[in-house]
């Protein structure tokens, strides 16, 4: 068994954060006590999230602390146990983050089923970023059948589920996405009615009249942004607003400043609402089970990118805001 890896913290960004944001170092692997656990990571996630826990300000979550291992979604491997709950060979998840192996107290983590789906999923599809997914649409969004649904980052790990489940229940679904290839993948494997390229296009705001005809009664918000503001010019009334992510602020060093909504909510009576998945805690275990099965139906699809390597986990966090990856972006360490 060779030493422990980490990742930690080495500084706070300031803009986008490069390979100096990130310190790897080796640590000798403990030994679990009694009720312990030792854990051989297999897979880590990385997500936009982690951005804004760089920063040492009041937010939903604790921000990172300098040279502490960055904490997130991990699957591992038990390999040594003395905890009555787990056996050596369990599959496990977790929030240990980016280091390869963990000794973690048995109410830390929980097993994971490995036959209902590759075990990956349990960090995408089946795990936050479905989840996510579901309560911020049928919650907030609200869609009935024969609505327009607009997402934006629709092709990331949570966009991508966002359009599928509008499309279970009836809703006409048009993603924006920022190249051909995840537009295409929209359209051809996720069946969206309509995906826009918000690179490519000569007016944003134009294009998304063109392809919601009736106007949009659903945005589920994943960017924030200029994108954002061509979304809201075509609101109808009583139209709902989610508000999943910004990602197009979490690396700018001055304000985000843009058009005002304010007067759009009021003349068309909009309802524009922020939330994180921590709101739904209590309710986890039905939007699971609703997922599972959807998966087991063949009614959502999900998209994988897989990148080896536990030394390349940050380049795989800053592939997140380069738009490289499509459905959700995990390291096979």
């Amino acid at each position: 068994m060779s030493n422990n890896k980490q990742i930690l913290l080495a500084k706070r960004p300031e803009g986008t954060p490069d390979k100096d944001t990130f310190k790897i170092v080796e640590t000798e692997i403990k030994k679990p006590g009694d009720g312990e656990i030792l854990i051989r990571t297999i897979y880590v996630s990385v997500d936009p999230y982690m951005r804004g826990r760089m920063v040492d300000a009041p937010s939903y979550v604790p921000p990172y602390q300098l040279d502490d291992v960055l904490g997130g979604g991990a699957i591992g491997e038990v390999v040594e146990s003395k905890s009555q709950r787990f056996a050596q060979g369990d599959i496990v998840i977790g929030s240990y983050g980016w280091q390869s192996y963990y000794k973690a107290k048995e109410d830390e983590v929980r097993k994971i089923d490995k036959d209902i789906a590759p075990i990956s999923t349990h960090l995408g599809i089946l795990g936050m970023p479905g989840l996510t997914a579901y309560f911020g649409l049928l919650d907030i969004g609200k869609p009935k059948e024969g609505e327009t649904v607009v997402i934006s980052g629709a092709a990331g790990a949570v966009g991508s589920v966002v359009g599928q489940i509008a499309k279970i229940k009836g809703a006409r679904v048009i993603g924006i996405a920022g190249t051909d290839e995840k537009n295409q993948y929209l359209k051809e494997e996720l069946h969206f009615d309509e995906a826009i390229n918000y690179k490519t296009t000569s007016n944003l705001q134009e294009d998304i009249a063109k392809a919601c005809p009736n106007g949009v009664d659903v945005y589920f918000d994943n960017v924030g942004g200029e994108i954002s503001d061509a979304v809201h010019a075509n609101l109808n009334k009583y139209a709902r607003i989610s508000i999943c992510g910004a990602i197009s602020s979490y690396n700018l060093e001055g304000e985000d400043i843009g058009p005002r909504i304010q007067t759009t909510l009021i003349k068309k009576s909009v309802l524009m609402q922020g939330f994180t998945l921590g709101d739904f805690a209590d309710r986890f275990a039905e939007g699971s089970q609703a997922l599972a099965q959807w998966l087991q139906e063949d009614k959502l699809k999900y998209e994988e990118t897989i990148k080896e390597g536990f030394d390349n986990i940050p380049e795989a966090f800053l592939d997140l805001f380069k738009g490289n990856n499509i459905g959700k972006l995990l390291v096979k360490v």
